[in-house]
């Protein structure tokens, strides 16, 4: 394995000679932008006359914007549109965060710019989705899913497509009280990562067939779409509970005594993923609770038995007898898949990402 820094250095000319016309603000569209700069592309970024909203939050706006070309111009003056134009006729792809029906009323619908530039993609992050699909760049007819909502032009942040998603609601506590989360998780993997491979997939296509297209990325679709598991551990859960199980007692969510967080004597936390059963067994060994060996999903002992939660229960009282020091240390060598939760602050400085802030917002690559 090569160290980040050198990593990254391997993968920066991926993207070369993809030109890239970034209209987005604010988090999603500029992190994606992000992402496909620190590849290599070359990345313009075209800001309305008072900028980018972001810019307000300062070392934001630095981390999502490096390394990108940025120009200020009037939205509302033909002109302005005029410069935006010329950039497209060149570019590659188009980014930007509108509601529906504004890129139209600016000038720039697909059917437009198709006409100056027939392999320019499109791709429009947007809250809800809109009414019109994809256009396969030829002209500007949509293929036109089922969609009988009429949510498109309605404003939205990240809170709200969490909430509408579903997601949202996925986020509760032990007690079952309403999380607030500080990760933007719709303008993250709703908006971003969609938006990068809906975009690399429309370009592969464009290179193939010399058609563009314009693609809309719903943020709140796509956290709908991320959650394959609760909506199959749920229906695990159901088939021997009768029930639907709420969020904070699905498969995964704190109901197996094996998959679960548990409060340590200062009360911090530590992370238990020995889903398996040989990480299981192997935890027992480390806590000196041989006798919990067998106390496991894949020897029959199912969620909500007695056996489960009287094993939860003996987990918890041995974890609860140590601070969390105590037990990092303990686990440091054992390959159990149980690690401390880490505030951002003792995060930063771990030699798992000691460089990360040094390099770019890529995240992931080793």
């Amino acid at each position: 394995m090569v160290n980040l820094a050198s990593a990254m250095d391997a993968m920066s000319d991926c993207l070369d000679g993809l030109r890239v016309v970034d209209l987005t603000r604010n988090l999603p569209g500029p992190f994606a932008t992000r992402l496909l700069a620190d590849l290599g592309a070359d990345i313009i970024k075209i800001e309305p006359l008072n900028g980018d909203p972001a810019r307000a939050f300062g070392e934001l706006f630095t981390a999502l914007n490096h390394g990108k070309e940025t120009q200020k111009v009037d939205f509302r003056d033909p002109e302005g549109i005029d410069v935006i134009k010329a950039h497209l006729k060149s570019a590659d792809v188009m980014l930007d965060s509108f509601r529906p029906e504004v890129l139209e009323g600016m000038g720039l619908d697909a059917k437009t710019l198709h006409a100056l530039n027939p392999k320019l993609v499109m791709v429009s992050i947007t809250g809800y989705g809109i009414t019109d699909g994809v256009s396969d760049g030829s002209d500007d007819s949509q293929t036109k899913p089922n969609i009988k909502h009429n949510w498109a032009n309605k404003a939205g942040h990240d809170i709200n497509f969490m909430a509408m998603s579903g997601v949202l609601d996925q986020l509760k506590t032990a007690a079952g009280e309403q999380a607030m989360p500080n990760i933007q998780f719709a303008d993250l993997a709703g908006g971003s990562d969609t938006a990068v491979i809906a975009l690399l997939a429309a370009v592969f296509s464009a290179q193939r067939t010399g058609k563009g297209r314009h693609v809309a990325v719903s943020m709140t679709h796509s956290l709908y779409q991320h959650m394959v598991m609760p909506k199959a551990t749920g229906k695990l859960v159901k088939s021997f509970t009768g029930k639907n199980p709420k969020p904070q007692h699905d498969f995964l969510g704190g109901l197996l005594p094996c998959y679960r967080l548990y409060k340590t004597a200062d009360e911090r936390y530590m992370a238990v993923g020995s889903l398996e059963l040989k990480f299981w067994q192997g935890l027992c060994d480390v806590l000196e609770l041989p006798e919990l060996k067998t106390k496991h999903w894949q020897m029959g002992v199912m969620p909500n038995t007695k056996d489960s939660q009287k094993a939860a229960k003996v987990v918890a009282d041995t974890f609860a007898s140590q601070p969390l020091a105590y037990w990092q240390q303990i686990f440091e060598s054992a390959d159990v898949c149980v690690t401390p939760v880490l505030t951002l602050e003792e995060a930063r400085v771990h030699p798992l990402f000691a460089h990360q802030d040094e390099h770019s917002a890529t995240p992931g690559w080793q």
